[in-house]
């Protein structure tokens, strides 16, 4: 699926009426089959972004078309199906407690379900080698018919991305999928998932503030400062020059002037990648 942005502005989808755009004006194109992730602080516009490719929320501002159409110039019905050929994963997967893993998993496929198919799958599981098969991409195939309440958060996390590996899409958007993963299960997460969508050779745009992981695992990153892109560029490009600007907390840094951390607080990230003991690659929690 090829994505096109001109001039896409945006709030935050929790934003009050009225309040300041979290996306400044943004062009952007997406090939189909890239892979891609966003990097920036918390509040960069990440999650507005994603939101605005998900079809979640319509922009303020600007033109955005998938394959060539303009999606918010479509009747209802054609807008519903577009939005299933795109699967969203946010941070907190909103899967019912009481739920079993195998049918949380399987809710992955109901844009391609009808009515009485999806009713059937709550009660009777249509797809149990699929789910058992992805969930065993995130190593949670002896999971599969416990409750979702009886998880832990980076179990229901895993959940969560082990639903993109059923779904009928053409594009992934992943918002910040390591957050509740330990450094051994945040590796096997991406490499799962960028594997998982090179294989069915489909779009992927994830957000993530371990710019270790996304230098890694992604050929393309994009960087977000306070709404703004900052930088569109191939991993082995961004320097580490390039994430210190990033992440500055104040202006003078974006100068290349140096940090002002408060009396008695620990460094920024900003501020500990420009010291001369700091590794060249950025761990942004």
């Amino acid at each position: 699926m090829r994505l096109l942005l001109r001039g896409v502005a945006a709030r935050h989808p929790a934003a009050r009426p009225g309040a300041a755009s979290a996306l400044l004006p943004i062009d952007l194109e997406v090939a189909p089959g890239e892979q891609l992730a966003v990097i920036g602080a918390s509040g960069a516009g990440k999650t507005t972004l994603l939101q605005v490719l998900a079809l979640a929320m319509r922009p303020d501002s600007g033109s955005i078309a998938f394959d060539g159409v303009a999606p918010w110039s479509l009747p209802r019905s054609a807008l519903q199906r577009l939005r299933g050929q795109l699967f969203l994963a946010p941070q907190v997967p909103p899967l019912p407690p009481r739920q079993r893993v195998v049918t949380a998993v399987l809710a992955g496929k109901l844009p391609a379900m009808g009515l009485g198919a999806s009713l059937r799958n709550l009660l009777y599981p249509s797809d149990i080698p699929a789910a058992h098969a992805a969930l065993g991409q995130f190593d949670l195939a002896p999971k599969l018919f416990e409750r979702v309440d009886r998880l832990s958060g980076g179990e229901r996390q895993r959940v969560g991305l082990a639903r993109a590996l059923v779904a009928p899409a053409r594009l992934w958007l992943v918002d910040e999928p390591l957050s509740a993963l330990d450094p051994t299960r945040a590796a096997q997460a991406i490499a799962s998932l960028v594997a998982g969508a090179a294989e069915r050779k489909l779009s992927l745009v994830a957000s993530l503030h371990q710019v270790d992981m996304a230098l890694a695992h992604f050929p393309r990153i994009l960087g977000l400062r306070q709404g703004q892109l900052m930088f569109d560029l191939p991993a082995e490009k961004v320097s580490r020059e390039l994430l210190v600007r990033l992440y500055a907390q104040y202006e003078d840094e974006l100068d290349g002037g140096p940090a002002r951390p408060a009396a008695g607080a620990e460094p920024t990230p900003a501020a500990a990648a420009g010291s001369a003991a700091a590794p060249a690659v950025m761990h942004c929690r």
